[in-house]
């Protein structure tokens, strides 16, 4: 039963728990949901809720004078307020995403979600942003479950096919232009890139010494192999050639042949008598 509750967790089979809060870290229903929303209390990821508001929020392409608004200066007060965001969230710790929603829909739109390399800093800057304020409006942030940008995103838009619009209940992320991004996230990439490379010498150093010890370990062991069969064959030689004797050895030797020899012709003489 257990496994079974932990395989459904978070999805739409589960009926306790909301998978919307649980993949977006938000739902639709608000505090009238009938399933659970599981308040993270601690996550590397905090949500911004609102914070970034569009020119033309109320009518696409017209600010609240009536006035035309080009879509390249929409882009720019876009990429300005995540360029300020970017910055003042930088100062807690390192940021692994920066995602901005572009939905209509009220539980989504303008949310602000960022992940933080490690959960401390985001519960430093957590802290560090409670009872403050953006352009006159309080900043209302909270620790959020979303930890897979991939499925909270709407795979459609990104297609540039999502047929319900603004209104969608997964996220449609609003994009940087590609030097903004080049330049917020560089220096973390160039950062992990020198790391990875000073790992990978560290790891071709150790390799190398390594190497070289195991190579000085088979000399050595060679060497002894070598010692050994050495002494085997020196022991083997002393045991197959006898010892030389000295000169009074081989007399008193000779002596006693010679005596042997004398007794057995004598005993050999009486029999023939």
């Amino acid at each position: 039963m257990a496994e079974h509750l932990a395989s459904i967790f978070g999805t739409e089979k589960d009926r306790v728990n909301c998978p919307f809060y649980f993949k977006i870290g938000a739902c639709r229903h608000g505090d009238r949901c009938s399933r659970l929303h599981n308040r993270p209390t601690v996550s590397p990821t905090l949500l911004l809720t609102n914070m970034y508001q569009r020119p033309d929020m109320i009518t696409p392409g017209v600010d609240a004078s009536g006035n035309h608004i080009p879509p390249s200066q929409i882009q720019q007060h876009f990429e300005d307020f995540y360029e300020d965001i970017f910055e003042e969230l930088s100062k807690f710790g390192e940021i692994e995403n920066l995602s901005v929603c572009d939905n209509l829909a009220d539980h989504l739109i303008g949310n602000v979600y960022a992940q933080f390399r490690e959960t401390d800093q985001a519960a430093k800057a957590l802290k560090g942003l409670q009872g403050r304020f953006y352009s006159g409006r309080p900043i209302i942030v909270e620790f959020s479950p979303v930890t897979d940008f991939r499925e909270a995103s709407c795979r459609q838009f990104e297609e540039k096919c999502c047929n319900r619009g603004g209104y969608c209940n997964f996220m449609h992320v609003k994009e940087i232009g590609r030097d903004l991004r080049r330049h917020l996230f560089g220096g973390y990439r160039s950062r992990h890139s020198r790391s990875r490379s000073r790992s990978r010498d560290r790891e071709d150093y150790y390799y190398r010494k390594s190497s070289e010890r195991g190579r000085e370990r088979s000399k050595d062991r060679e060497r002894s192999k070598d010692r050994r069969s050495s002494e085997r064959d020196r022991e083997d030689y002393y045991r197959r050639s006898p010892m030389r004797e000295s000169s009074e050895e081989r007399r008193a030797k000779i002596e006693q042949w010679n005596r042997e020899k004398e007794g057995k012709e004598k005993e050999k003489g009486e029999k023939i008598e």
